[in-house]
């Protein structure tokens, strides 16, 4: 009993540190610049400044698949896995495309980072991606994600949006602000981009 009980010591303390270290990264980690123009009551409105990404199209939509193929690609390429065996600093949100029989999941390049001085990868399928500016509608959700999480939460945007009267593309996405291994505080969100010129008709508050 006393060697269980000291085993499950050290490992409670070991998940313990796992938790606060990510906690920690993740509070000093670089994240996709944007301002929130308008709160409402189940969304936000806020506009992305125009920023680089590394991305990857990969054949399939499904969550659990296109997540773990994805991550495991684009964490390779900064962790070393280019012609420089540089490693580049991860940021958040991981993002994925939403809506399509294929899936690009994407990871931000710091601002100290240009496409020019990036180091070419290892793996031909990645490449690098300038998103322009956007204006987006997003809806935040707990826990960890699945397809059946995201499709509701996309659902209950797409009512939100309807029900203000705001006019939006077919351009969604997922936002997973976590690390695989954090459990708590976990933050995922549904995009969708807006359509031009609507914060014209936007009374901001």
């Amino acid at each position: 009993m006393k060697i269980i009980l000291t085993l499950f010591a050290l490992v409670l303390t070991g998940f313990i540190v796992v938790q606060v270290y990510a906690y920690n990264e993740q509070q000093n980690i670089e994240t996709y610049p944007n301002i929130v123009n308008k709160k409402f009551k189940d969304f936000e409105v806020r506009t992305y400044e125009s920023s680089l990404f590394t991305s990857v199209k990969l054949s399939s939509s499904d969550y659990d698949e296109a997540s773990r193929k994805g991550f495991s690609k684009l964490a390779g390429y900064i962790f070393g896995g280019n012609e420089k065996e540089e490693k580049i600093s991860m940021t958040s949100p991981v993002a994925m495309s939403l809506g399509d029989e294929s899936t690009t999941m994407m990871f931000l390049v710091p601002k100290k980072n240009t496409r020019e001085n990036l180091p070419k990868p290892n793996d031909s399928s990645i490449e690098f991606k300038q998103e322009p500016a956007k204006t987006v509608a997003a809806i935040s959700f707990g826990g960890w994600a699945n397809d059946e999480k995201i499709e509701v939460n996309k659902n209950k945007l797409i009512a939100a949006l309807d029900r203000e009267n705001i006019p939006y593309t077919d351009k969604f996405y997922f936002l997973g602000y976590n690390s695989p291994y954090e459990v708590f505080n976990r933050k995922n969100e549904v995009i969708v981009e807006l359509e031009d010129g609507v914060l014209e008709g936007i009374a901001i508050k």
